[in-house]
């Protein structure tokens, strides 16, 4: 197999995000414009990998295979992590400088999603739209999503685990009174304010979209918004970073003046020596794919069920309460970055599920 401009098999697995993959597939139509990757980290025996699609600008095709493959191997944590059967997967499709029509695009990229013969179960991610879902189910079975849930869920879980980790600390699981700054205010970035507007003291939030941050601040007029740059330097209890990765990186851990890092945002570490770097500095970091999985339980709910039934997905969702909470307290016990612990936890779950 080769990879499209340039890009062989073997560069492939020289990329350290390259876990042994077991498929990269490369979308590459002309005619549409479709160009991007589906990446499939784990297939587990009769059931499809899960992952959502994103449309997004990357700078070239290796910036967009390296989010691919890392963010498919991000999904199979999740679900491993979360009890759920399926692998992980991700596509991503890079957006042309002049898109000249969306809807053949995306027709062109279900017929790809259909030749995976069920191996590939995907829904939205950043830039598509529940629209762009329609569209694409209407040619494809192997979108999910429609229920329209999945970012209710997802911002669901990240409220538990903000409980969680209060009651972690303080032996108090209220979140009244509590100061927030959030980072980014997307789909789940507004669904976590939803929840957290009544109960909390303070809230900062921000956003590169300046847009949306006046329709936030029009919505939630208690809500400071204030400069991207600046909205996790500020003295709160919980930092939530809900926008794209690396949030936490050699510059923002310096400038942190939270107690508890809490966010939906996939891959907020820079690395892993980021966990420990917040660990020393007594900042509680929650590994994001134990606490941001809510989507993910709620569409893998939608493909096992043909009735939509809420409450069986907010108990399922509530399961992430217990699972963070064991990894904070053998944390405490071992002394050892919360990141590290999770990823011991996850990677037996994957070594023992291939035996």
């Amino acid at each position: 197999m080769s990879l499209s401009s340039g890009l062989e098999i073997e560069k492939l697995m020289e990329l350290k995000e390259y876990d042994n993959h077991f498929r990269v597939i490369v979308l590459d139509n002309p005619k549409t414009q479709l160009k991007g990757f589906i990446a499939i980290h784990i297939k587990n025996e009769r059931v499809p990998s899960f992952g959502a699609t994103r449309l997004w600008k990357y700078e070239n095709e290796l910036d967009g295979l390296r989010d691919a493959l890392r963010l498919s191997r991000l999904m199979s944590y999740k679900a491993s992590l979360a009890g759920l059967p399926c692998g992980g997967a991700k596509a991503v499709l890079l957006l042309p400088e002049h898109l000249k029509n969306r809807e053949e695009l995306l027709l062109s990229y279900a017929e790809a999603v259909n030749s995976l013969a069920g191996d590939f179960i995907t829904g939205t991610d950043v830039g598509l739209s529940q629209d762009d879902l329609r569209l694409m189910k209407n040619s494809s079975k192997f979108f999910v999503g429609l229920n329209d849930n999945a970012t209710e869920f997802t911002a669901l879980g990240i409220y538990y685990s903000m409980e969680t980790c209060l009651e972690f600390l303080t032996g108090a699981s209220d979140l009244t009174g509590k100061t927030f700054s959030v980072q980014g205010l997307g789909k789940v970035g507004h669904a976590l304010l939803s929840l957290l507007y009544p109960k909390a003291g303070k809230i900062y939030a921000a956003d590169t979209d300046l847009e949306i941050a006046e329709k936030i601040k029009k919505e939630f007029p208690r809500v400071s918004v204030i400069k991207p740059s600046e909205i996790h330097k500020q003295q709160v209890d919980i930092f939530s970073p809900c926008a794209l990765c690396h949030a936490l990186n050699l510059q923002t851990v310096s400038e942190l003046n939270c107690r508890m890092i809490v966010g939906c945002a996939n891959n907020q570490l820079q690395d892993e020596t980021i966990g420990d770097a917040l660990f020393k500095q007594g900042i509680l970091y929650t590994p994001d794919y134990a606490v941001n999985v809510g989507g993910l339980i709620a569409v893998f709910d939608e493909y096992e069920h043909q009735e939509r039934d809420d409450k069986r997905v907010q108990n399922k969702v509530a399961g992430i309460k217990k699972t963070l909470s064991d990894i904070l307290k053998r944390s405490r016990a071992e002394n050892r970055a919360p990141n590290r612990v999770a990823n011991e936890i996850t990677e037996k779950i994957l070594k023992d599920r291939v035996k």
